[in-house]
């Protein structure tokens, strides 16, 4: 099998994590490649929920280990917290989850950073305020802080030191914020040390190892591929590469293992954040969704922007992704709408556009050409095979597969992880 690759084909919110932790049932590792805790990847087994923003979506399935990768900024607050919730529901964790000695650490100067940055943006990108950016500019700078490098603490005391004299000055100076104390910082993150400390390995040795053995991997990313640094709409981007592109660079692997790119698309669009949104809409019909969906982030619990399914921006996503199989989440939603729309193209200065433009100034002034089609007005949750769905849902994912040349594979019909055809 090598590595098969789980993307957001949106911006992101498309139902990752269900499908991740469907699909962890079939195999040995479950690896993280990009992002930090700006994820919120929602399972729900037997009606109970799980909320996970870095630990990979496998770790609900017994005997499936996790990795974090080298891609992965890890808060060290966020990851603790999240272990900790995780043993309290009695889900072993020791033994399970390696984390990448690679991987750089959020410090609390990013997260204030973030947060001086977007309350002083004119025009901001819409952050979780969780220091994913700002990592990310210290990473790509040479001043980021590795886990490897609390292991040598005169080193890390070096860094932070020099670090925060900066990040302060910046602060202060130009935000007007308060002095952060490097002492009371370096305590924390050696305590953080001891207690991470079992879960630190060369996960790049280790997930190359373990595919030259044969073992089966899922590669998770975080967000979605329209949100990607290099490919999505920017600057309303993430400060990453979720894209499947990023799973190599996020893990150490080579592009020779990936076996299959499986995309994830909800059978809607939504956004969180600012930044162009050909489909969106601002009327009762995008309340109508927002509401049925219960659209709100699992992160941040902000209200997420609600429009028709965009299949211009998904075959774009297809294309750069590789995408050969589509799991389609959420089509639930839509249970009750008389009709449904799908946008097969842009209508741009009297022009038809058929491929996505990923310049900002042409995507916010674009008008979607939409088609209508009948809605199946019966409940789908519980319906036991394909064969049994109704005539128009199957024609709705007929239109789907035509438009962007990929296979629906996968079908989730509520939040459940039992409820969900897979064909």
């Amino acid at each position: 099998m090598g590595v098969n690759i789980i993307v957001g084909s949106q911006w992101g919110d498309e139902g990752k994590g269900k499908i991740v932790d469907l699909l962890s049932c079939d195999v040995d590792y479950v690896a993280r490649y990009q992002g930090g805790a700006n994820a919120g990847h929602t399972i729900v087994i037997d009606g109970k929920k799980t909320v996970l923003h870095l630990i990979p979506s496998g770790i609900l399935t017994p005997n499936v280990k996790c990795i974090i990768g080298n891609g992965v900024v890890i808060d060290p607050v966020a990851l603790m917290d999240e272990i900790k919730m995780l043993e309290q529901h009695n889900i072993e964790i020791k033994g399970r989850l390696f984390i990448s000695h690679k991987a750089h650490l959020i410090m609390p100067y990013h997260k204030m950073l973030d947060k001086a940055r977007e309350q002083a943006a004119g025009n901001a990108i819409g952050t979780t305020g969780r220091g994913i950016g700002p990592a990310y500019d210290d990473k790509t700078r040479r001043s980021g802080v590795r886990i490897v490098d609390l292991l040598d603490r005169k080193l890390f005391e070096s860094k932070l030191r020099e670090n925060l004299k900066e990040k302060n000055d910046i602060l202060q100076k130009i935000y007007d914020f308060e002095e952060l104390d490097v002492d009371s910082m370096l305590n924390t993150y050696l305590e953080f040390d001891c207690l991470i400390d079992p879960y630190i390995k060369d996960t790049t040795l280790l997930i190359n190892e373990e595919i030259r053995k044969g073992k089966k991997i899922l590669a998770e990313g975080a967000q979605g591929a329209l949100l990607d640094v290099d490919h999505g709409t920017y600057p309303f981007v993430t400060s990453s590469n979720p894209t499947s592109g990023g799973a190599c660079t996020g893990l150490g692997i080579p592009p020779t293992s990936i076996e299959k790119v499986i995309g994830v698309v909800k059978a809607y669009t939504t956004r969180v954040g600012n930044g162009p949104f050909p489909t969106e809409l601002l009327d009762e019909t995008g309340e109508r969704l927002r509401k049925t969906g219960a659209e709100y982030g699992a992160t941040t619990g902000r209200p997420r922007r609600c429009g028709w399914l965009d299949l211009v921006a998904l075959k774009y996503s297809v294309m750069i992704n590789g995408i050969s199989e589509i799991a389609l989440t959420k089509i639930d939603v839509m249970d009750d709408f008389e009709e449904i729309k799908l946008c097969v193209g842009y209508e741009h200065n009297g022009k038809l556009l058929r491929n996505f433009p990923v310049d900002i100034k042409t995507l916010e002034n674009v008008t979607p050409e939409l088609i209508s089609l009948k809605g199946w007005k019966t409940k789908l949750t519980g319906i036991p095979t394909y064969e049994k769905l109704p005539e128009e849902t199957k024609v709705y994912l007929k239109e789907i597969e035509n438009f962007v040349e990929a296979k629906i594979s996968i079908l989730s019909l509520s939040p459940d992880r039992c409820d969900t055809l897979v064909f």
